[in-house]
């Protein structure tokens, strides 16, 4: 993954920066450069997935300038042969030495015409100014804030600033900062004029994109694995990679020992694929005793996300202990593109299509940053094809009466486009979507739920969730996750912009539990 860190004044506490610096090693446990610009400090540690030798090693030096970056930017050898037509040489095979050239180009005008999950950060030695950029899902985490004196610092991870600065908040997707401003250079969500490509025509798309947005995924000088849950969305991206690589792939699952829901359906994708398949048990005590540690290194109070990244940094943490991968790819981002449990409830088209865009504008503080973070704190790479910039793009700007639960079955067109392709068993294909928190076993979300019961008296609880203003909790599991936030980033809750919560305004969502079971149209999802 990375870690990148950067103080932006001519005055650096170099103590606090280190302590600060020091928090995110696991991120990029291969290597570490800190460069003093003479205006501020640039740090990295490396996490060696492209470009192997040391040559690859940021931050990238030209004529004075820097620039560091944690990222994967797709297409970069047509971007790198024309800027060699151009005049200019590399030393490294690393993609983001690209970032410096191209800045020198085309200026803050290169971020648009990057296909990538990244964040990035530019010493201009011609101007003395720092210039950064995130993704624009916000793929690649990117936090800033001002020290005393004023001076901005950015880091990837929140962690990284405490103590540094008053305020930590997270940089928006999207954006580049220049001159002291943020600057929209691209708002994934924002449809500019509607798609009214036909169901067929439509799905056929969809299949077309998803195809290359893994396809491009799997280019690694380091060794990729798999993360299967068994559930529709793991199971294509591992049926596509399995089929575009020609040979067996390295898939993981993981449930609870006693009630492990999705194992089951890994298995049967997994060997329908012929994937070397490995399965992971976790127990209550397991779940219980890393609480902490996991809303620590996620760096939210957040219930779903936290519930969700129980068994997903139990699994990453048996692969970083037990193999020799070094990148990840998963399944994240599609229920915000096609839909979810929820958003059978949405009252109209243009409701579906309101919801779809706050969620895809919010998913880098949700599921997102859960990917990120479990996967990085393990030594581990994430690459999202759901997340594919022109895959969003096209499945965001279709019209909205397409991506509705018409069907009788959720994320119809997903499944539909398909339909056909033999890359999954029928019932794969058309299994009933079930949250991951819930799937890895009923069991896992009942043991904290009865931990945070355990935890707090009715009086406590009323007590302690009325100190806090924003965001208040509402369970004494939303409480729990609180105060263990609170420890660890006291006064930092505004960072994440609340509760993933079922769109309450809608009939039949009214709920006090983010997980689908207590939804209505749950069915058969859990089983």
């Amino acid at each position: 993954m990375c870690s990148i860190m950067c103080y932006c004044s001519d005055n650096v506490d170099m103590r606090a920066f280190m302590e600060g610096f020091e928090r995110t090693t696991s991120r990029g446990p291969d290597d570490t450069r800190i460069v003093d610009t003479g205006h501020g400090v640039m740090g990295f540690h490396r996490l060696s997935i492209m470009g192997l030798t040391p040559q690859g090693m940021q931050p990238f030096e030209r004529d004075g300038s820097y620039a560091i970056c944690n990222g994967e930017l797709y297409g970069f050898r047509p971007m790198k042969e024309d800027l060699r037509r151009k005049g200019y040489s590399f030393q490294s095979d690393s993609d983001c030495e690209i970032l410096l050239p191209l800045y020198r180009e085309y200026g803050v005008e290169c971020f648009s015409k990057l296909d990538a999950e990244f964040v990035c950060v530019i010493y201009d030695a011609a101007t003395g100014d720092f210039v950064a950029a995130r993704d624009p899902i916000g793929i690649r985490p990117l936090y800033y804030g001002y020290d005393q004196r004023g001076a901005i610092v950015f880091a990837s991870e929140p962690k990284n600033l405490v103590g540094i600065v008053q305020t930590i908040e997270p940089f928006p997707p999207g954006h580049y900062y220049q001159g002291g401003k943020f600057v929209c250079y691209c708002d994934i969500a924002q449809v500019d004029s509607v798609c009214t490509d036909d169901l067929e025509t439509a799905c056929a798309t969809i299949r077309n994109k998803l195809v290359e947005g893994v396809r491009k995924r799997l280019d690694s000088d380091a060794k990729v694995g798999f993360l299967l849950s068994g559930g529709l969305d793991s199971s294509l991206v591992c049926a596509i990679a399995a089929r575009e690589l020609g040979a067996p792939i390295q898939t993981f699952a993981i449930g609870m020992e006693e009630d492990p829901i999705d194992l089951k359906y890994a298995r049967e994708v997994a060997n329908y694929i012929g994937s070397q398949h490995t399965e992971v048990t976790m127990t209550p005590e397991e779940v219980v005793g890393s609480l902490e540690d996991v809303v620590t290194l996620l760096g939210t109070y957040d219930i779903t996300t936290i519930r969700a990244s129980m068994g997903m940094y139990l699994l990453c943490k048996a692969i970083h202990e037990r193999t020799d991968i070094r990148v990840l790819l998963t399944g994240e981002i599609s229920d915000e593109l096609f839909g979810y449990k929820y958003t059978d409830f949405a009252p109209s088209a243009e409701a579906f299509q309101e919801e779809a865009q706050k969620r895809l504008r919010e998913l880098h503080m949700y599921d997102v940053l859960r990917a990120d973070r479990c996967i990085s704190v393990n030594s581990l790479e994430a690459r999202v094809p759901f997340g594919d910039l022109d895959f969003a793009r096209y499945v965001m700007s279709l019209d909205p009466q397409l991506k509705l639960n018409t069907y009788g079955k959720g994320k119809y067109l997903l499944r539909h486009a398909f339909e056909g392709t033999d890359l999954l068993p029928q019932g794969i294909l058309w299994r009933e979507k079930a949250a991951f928190s819930d799937a890895v076993g009923h069991s896992m979300v009942d043991y904290l739920k009865d931990h945070a019961e355990a935890t707090y008296t009715d009086e406590e609880f009323e007590q302690l969730r009325a100190r806090y203003d924003f965001a208040q909790p509402f369970t004494k599991e939303s409480l729990l996750y609180r105060e263990l936030f609170e420890k660890h980033y006291p006064g930092q809750a505004p960072m994440v912009c609340g509760f993933w919560m079922p769109n309450r305004t809608w009939e039949g969502c009214n709920v006090d539990d983010p997980s689908a079971r207590v939804l209505s149209n749950y069915g058969a999802s859990g089983e």
